[in-house]
């Protein structure tokens, strides 16, 4: 039985974490620790977990824990995933993996110095619909994909403590939003692109409600990513992905969450077929994941030196809109 130690009382836990352990007999939700012990206590109340801690010293103390989930801000990400690690427990971090590559780089070595698994979560990299992307990728069934456009945009209102609009906490667009699309390219591609171009929309100093890149990447397409969280979007929510290759075309609609509903369209000679492909929920797919990972039986498709490429390209992409990375931001250097 893995045990499993909630690092922060947040929202997304329920459908992250806590709902995926409930359908399965070999893990279960054993805490939760939050900033304080009401606020512990009430979430330990609400989710039926047993017990409820007020510091997350406590929890990453406690020898029957195994597993970390950590879902502090990503202010707080790196911090609390090397402690979490330093204290001998495997760790899967919510996205985005740390503030920027600097911190990246800290928590990956801390993973390996103390022999446990750190995965990012995402979320979308361990359902069946991001599989068949990538076998249709290598197949070679589009042939060469020459163009690609992915974006994802939601409606989100800017409410009191709201953790995308705030910059130091590591919020943005693009840290919480645009960061799926380029880890879907460079997952896709298998390698960093050159930022063509970059530009943010910003209704506060460095914060960006929308932001836009091309990309090219080396022997590969040129890419087009966007994405916003403006609550005057005309669409609430967009994931999609197409991809343009002189043999056909595929166009994905909502790769982020398949579960909620999505489409593959496969364009070749001129005629499109639509389908699905079954699966659970993302959530239940990355949990399956990391116990497999825990026990051996595969290795992690995230953390590592992912998680690294992967906040580099977010750092370069801050820097060529002439904006701060936000590790710089939150040591008040903005």
């Amino acid at each position: 039985m893995i045990r499993i130690g909630l690092l922060g009382a947040a929202r997304i836990a329920d459908r992250a974490i806590i709902q995926p352990a409930a359908r399965r007999s070999d893990v279960v939700i054993a805490a939760v620790a939050a900033s304080n012990l009401e606020k512990a206590r009430a979430f330990a109340q609400q989710f039926d977990i047993e017990l409820a801690l007020g510091s997350y010293d406590e929890l990453l103390a406690r020898a029957d824990i195994d597993l970390i989930y950590n879902a502090l801000p990503p202010s707080m990400h790196a911090e609390w995933s090397i402690k979490a690690l330093q204290q001998g427990k495997h760790v899967l971090c919510e996205k985005p993996f740390a503030m920027d590559a600097e911190e990246a780089k800290a928590m990956v070595a801390a993973a390996e110095a103390c022999g446990r698994l750190l995965i990012e979560g995402y979320h979308y990299r361990f359902h069946p619909v991001f599989a068949e992307v990538e076998r249709l990728v290598k197949s070679g069934e589009l042939g060469t994909i020459h163009t690609v456009r992915s974006n994802f945009s939601v409606r989100i209102a800017e409410t009191p403590g709201s953790l995308r609009h705030n910059v130091p906490l590591g919020g943005g667009a693009l840290m919480d939003l645009g960061c799926y699309p380029l880890h879907w390219l460079r997952t896709l591609f298998a390698s960093t692109p050159q930022i063509v171009w970059a530009g943010a929309i910003c209704p506060k100093p460095q914060l960006d409600s929308s932001f836009e890149l091309r990309l090219q990447f080396p022997n590969g397409p040129l890419a087009y990513v966007g994405c916003a969280m403006s609550e005057h979007l005309s669409r609430h929510h967009d994931a999609s992905l197409y991809l343009e290759g002189d043999k056909g075309q595929l166009e994905v609609l909502n790769l982020v969450a398949p579960h909620q509903g999505h489409t593959l369209c496969l364009t070749k000679n001129g005629e499109a077929h639509e389908y699905q492909i079954k699966g659970d929920t993302t959530y239940d797919h990355q949990l399956e994941h990391t116990l497999s990972c825990i026990k051996g039986e595969a290795k992690p498709l995230t953390g590592g030196q992912d998680a690294i490429d992967q906040m580099q390209l977010i750092d370069a992409a801050y820097k060529a809109a002439g904006l701060l990375p936000r590790g710089f931001v939150a040591a008040g250097t903005a």
